[in-house]
């Protein structure tokens, strides 16, 4: 975990492959107990530390995570999330070049609970939620290529799921069809970018994520 951003309302912080958000069924400690433990100890706190979750990104997922330090900063952050009002964007590495440089896609992904896995549709099906995203081919190497992502709705593993769909797997993700996994159990998919105007100060927060330390990353 690394701090990039902090006042008194909000903490943004650089997650790493493998950690969770919250906790969950696996019992392993999640970024939000780590993120708690470092307000106590930087500000001496005897007591319970609030933090709010207001998003998540997945596990094998790194890149920038918001979280509320107060009530005021979780139920405003909240409610720019459920509205669009936060703009994130992200850089995914794909093995197969995208048909087209820029395109928005629009699906209807179904989400499968046993299988923590979603499924894009042309058309709407039952139990379908429309995704939308906006993607451009930012740069290429001998054998892949990075592409920046705007997510225009917030769906189970969209990212993951819309590329797929237009046969552009993110790289080490087994999951949608990626051929091989990364060595680190990552996928090549980092939560590059957040933009909002802040809760309660109203200035404009914009932060950029480090790219994560692998040769890949920093061939583009």
């Amino acid at each position: 975990m690394q701090v990039i951003f902090e006042d008194n309302h909000i903490i943004i912080v650089s997650k790493a492959t493998g950690e969770i958000v919250q906790g969950d069924k696996t019992g392993d400690v999640p970024l939000s107990k780590t993120v708690k433990e470092y307000l106590r100890e930087k500000y001496h706190k005897a007591g319970n530390v609030f933090l709010g979750v207001v998003h998540r990104l997945d596990r094998p997922v790194s890149g920038l995570v918001v979280f509320a330090k107060t009530s005021k900063a979780l139920s405003r952050l909240n409610d720019m999330f459920r509205l669009g009002n936060v703009h994130k964007t992200y850089w995914a590495i794909v093995k197969n070049r995208p048909e087209k440089e820029e395109d928005t896609l629009t699906h209807w992904i179904v989400r499968n609970e046993k299988q923590n896995k979603s499924y894009a549709h042309d058309k709407e099906v039952k139990h379908s939620k429309k995704a939308v995203l906006h993607y451009r081919l930012i740069s290429s190497s001998t054998n892949y290529h990075l592409v920046e992502v705007e997510l225009l709705t917030g769906r189970h593993h969209q990212i993951r799921c819309q590329l797929a769909k237009i046969g552009c797997p993110i790289k080490g993700d087994l999951k949608y069809g990626a051929p091989r996994s990364n060595p680190d159990g990552s996928i090549s998919l980092l939560s590059r970018h957040v933009e909002f105007i802040h809760p309660v100060s109203k200035e404009v927060i914009s932060i950029d994520a480090p790219l994560p330390e692998t040769d890949i990353w920093h061939s583009f």
